[in-house]
């Protein structure tokens, strides 16, 4: 059975997600149609900073117990965001290109395997907080 703060810092991990990915959509449709970028690497660039901004506000507000640096959490984060821009730019390309799904649609749609496997390599890789003591 999950318990009571794993639960409360997946609901942190969620909204704090949420909000970096309607900056992230926002910067992909303003790269994408208002400078002419090309959609794969607008998501890319838009995922990056986008994941730069989750990792100071998951530091601070969700995973502020690590023991872990700020430079070795952010190091991994981008590892970890690394994967993630592979997933955003492989599954928008067969969403968009092969299936006529609309870039932003595609992007939301690709945001929820990103977001778990971003979270759950956080947890258990990067901040190493799950399976502590007293969780």
């Amino acid at each position: 059975m999950l318990e009571r703060k794993a639960i409360v810092r997946f609901f942190k991990y969620s909204l704090t997600g949420a909000s970096t990915l309607l900056f992230d959509l926002a910067l992909l449709y303003t790269l994408t149609d208002f400078f002419g970028w090309h959609y794969l690497f607008s998501a890319t660039v838009s995922f990056l900073i986008a994941t730069t901004l989750n990792h100071f506000l998951a530091r601070r507000f969700i995973f502020s117990e690590t023991k872990k640096s700020a430079p070795i959490t952010y190091a991994n984060f981008l590892l970890i965001g690394g994967v993630g821009v592979l997933l955003v730019t492989g599954l928008m390309y067969v969403l968009v290109e092969r299936l006529g799904v609309g870039y932003v649609l595609a992007r939301l749609a690709v945001a929820t395997v990103t977001g778990l496997w971003n979270y759950f390599m956080n947890v258990y890789f990067n901040f190493q907080v799950a399976g502590e003591r007293g969780e």
